[in-house]
């Protein structure tokens, strides 16, 4: 459960922000959209390699 300290005279505004960051770190629904459809472990293990090979390209680019 997520609570949020509200000051005196703080505005509604200000409170409704925190509240959507703190939820945001939570990740929520961030791990609600990964298990709307399921991904097999392979194609996870190949979509980190080609980001891996994508970055490493990037660093290289730099140099």
């Amino acid at each position: 459960m997520i609570i949020v300290q509200i000051k005196e005279g703080e505005n509604i505004e200000k409170a409704l922000k925190k509240f959507k960051r703190k939820f945001e770190k939570t990740g929520v629904i961030k791990e609600l959209r990964n298990r709307q459809q399921f991904e097999k472990p392979s194609v996870t293990k190949r979509q980190q390699k080609i980001h891996a090979i994508y970055v490493q390209q990037l660093q290289r680019a730099e140099e």
